[in-house]
Parts: C-alpha cells; sequence; structure tokens
C-alpha cells in the first residue's frame, strides 16, 4: 500500500485540539510544552483553553496547527503506525507541518518561523482591507477572468487556493474581491461564500510579507530527505532545501494549487492519504478530486485507534 501524508492549513483549528493526546502521550505534551519555550508565551494554553478569537490570530493560529498536527503525527508513529509514506504535502502553512514531520525542519526552528509567518503577513495589510471568498461551481479560468476584470476597475483580487474542481478561493483587496464575487454569481458561480480570516493571503499583497519571510529562510537548516514534498506553489514533488525554500517563499504570493498536489500523488501511485490534525477538510477536498481514494485521519485519541485498526487490516 502507498500511502501520501496530509496536513491542514488555517481555518481547520480548534479550541481543544490536540487535548486528548497531550493528556494520554507524553510524546504531544513534550512538543506544546518545547513550543512555548521557543516562542516565550504559552501558546499551548491559547490551543486548549482559547479564547478562540486569540487562537484566530494568525500568528498564532500557524504555530498551534503546526504543533498539533507535529504531535499527531508523532503519536501515530510512537503507537505503531508503520504506514511509511512515499510522499507527503500540506495545504499552505501546512506544507511546514509536512517537512517538519519528515525531518527538514526541525521542530522548534518551524514553530518560530511560522510564528513570524504569520506576524509578517498580518502585517502585510491593514486590517478590514483585505478579503478572501470561496467561489463554489465555476471554472478556473473564467474567475480568473473575472478577478482580471474587478482588479481593473476597483482593486487587486487574484485565484488564491484551485482547492478541487468545484471550490476555489479569491483574495485581493476588501473592494476586489466585492467586486468579484458579484461578478462570479452574475456569471453562474453556485455559491460565493466570504471567508473569515485575518488577512488577504496568497495573492500578490503579500509581497512584502515574502521578502521578510525569504530573508529568515535562508538563515534556516533545511535538510534534504528521502521523502519528497508537493509544493502548493506547483503540485510538484520536492526533495532539494533550495527548491523547498523558494517554494515556500513563493507559496505566500501565489495560489495553492491543492488539486494539482493531489493529481501528482496520485500520479505517483498513491493508494491511501492519512490526514494528521485537527478536522478533516483535506480529506474531503481529495474526495471531491477522487471519489474512490481512501482516507484516514489522525487527530484525537478515537482517531488514532480507528487509523491504526485500519492501516493494519
Amino acid at each position: 500500500m502507498k500511502y501520501a501524508y496530509l496536513f491542514p492549513g488555517q481555518g481547520a483549528q480548534y479550541v481543544g485540539m490536540g487535548k486528548d493526546l497531550t493528556e494520554a502521550y507524553p510524546t504531544a505534551r513534550r512538543l506544546f510544552e518545547e513550543a512555548d519555550e521557543a516562542l516565550g508565551f504559552s501558546l499551548s494554553k491559547i490551543i486548549l483553553e482559547g479564547p478562540e478569537d486569540k487562537l484566530r490570530l494568525t500568528y498564532h493560529t500557524q504555530p498551534a496547527l503546526l504543533v498539533t498536527s507535529v504531535a499527531a503525527y508523532r503519536v501515530f508513529v510512537e503507537q505503531g503506525g508503520e504506514a511509511q509514506p512515499v510522499v507527503v504535502a500540506g495545504h499552505s502553512l501546512g506544507e511546514y507541518s509536512a517537512l517538519t514531520a519528515i525531518g527538514a525542519l526541525d521542530f522548534t526552528e518551524a514553530v518560530r518561523l511560522v510564528h513570524l509567518r504569520g506576524r509578517w503577513m498580518d502585517e502585510a495589510v491593514p486590517a478590514g482591507q483585505g478579503a478572501m471568498s470561496a467561489v463554489m461551481g465555476m471554472e478556473h479560468a473564467l474567475l480568473a477572468q473575472i478577478c482580471a476584470q474587478a482588479t481593473a476597475e476597483v482593486g487587486v483580487v487574484e485565484v488564491a487556493n484551485v482547492n478541487c474542481p468545484v471550490q476555489i478561493v479569491i483574495s485581493g483587496t476588501k473592494a476586489g474581491v466585492e467586486r468579484a464575487s458579484e461578478m462570479a454569481r452574475e456569471q453562474g458561480a453556485r455559491r460565493v461564500i466570504p471567508l473569515v480570516v485575518s488577512g488577504p493571503f496568497h495573492c500578490s499583497l503579500m509581497r512584502p510579507a515574502a521578502a521578510k519571510l525569504q530573508a529568515e529562510l535562508e538563515k534556516t537548516a533545511i535538510g534534504q530527505v528521502g521523502i519528497p514534498v508537493v509544493a502548493n506553489v506547483d503540485g510538484q514533488p520536492k526533495t532539494y532545501p533550495a527548491d523547498i525554500r523558494k517554494a515556500l517563499e513563493q507559496q505566500l504570493y501565489l495560489p495553492v494549487l491543492f488539486e494539482q498536489d493531489i493529481g501528482t500523488m496520485l500520479d505517483m501511485g498513491v493508494e491511501t492519504f492519512i490526514e494528521f490534525g485537527p478536522g478533516t477538510v483535506l480529506s474531503g477536498l481529495v474526495k471531491k478530486i477522487q471519489r474512490r481514494i481512501p482516507t484516514l485521519h489522525v487527530e484525537n485519541e478515537s482517531t488514532l485507534q480507528e487509523t491504526l485498526a485500519a492501516i493494519r487490516s
């Protein structure tokens, strides 16, 4: 059986995620403690106790998701999860979790790095000036044309996430996203849903943050590993540190091509996906891309045991 591991991005978080893993497994508890030490404040308290609005701040959300996802992965391995992956991937922030899981990034370095990434993303566009919306049931090419027209009329708006055949996310200025959303509805989109986010991620407005991230990435040790990570920016597997650095920097202002990521992994012969971390957002997207492919996930004690049983059967 060929497995791929997936790691979620922003939007999957919730207060209390990882709680029972930290209570049952010292490995998970130590990771939460190491994250607190790395950041100099109690991220674990924000994760486990909230409040939700504090967890939703992107510079808290990003390290919180990385810690929780990596903890789920490490407990799975420790408890006998022998489903060695042939490839890994993550959605946006989840790409850092994937790299940490396979040993390309040091855990505490990754925690600090994504905390800074979140701060720089938050600073790139003043609060209230950016927006994102999910567009359901519209072809990528048509939506890209709509975004180009709305950008020319009122302000920047671009395709940010190509998640699956029926879900694409747009990102940009508040006025640009509103205009593109209106045009998408007029031209046949099934639904347009404004997203509750703190900024316009994965569009050109994030270039100032990307410049800061690039400088930090150059100082960050990234190891070459045998298991490739499929990058969001081009849907291609990466193993060399220079390629990984470039993809992580570009990821801030280029769209997340998650549908292409899954297609690449299926072409590599992947037969089952395992999602590590809160929720099943990515598993749901996989099903929309290829309905018949099996998906498993690990986020708490019950799903851990279910996944271990499934891979042993």
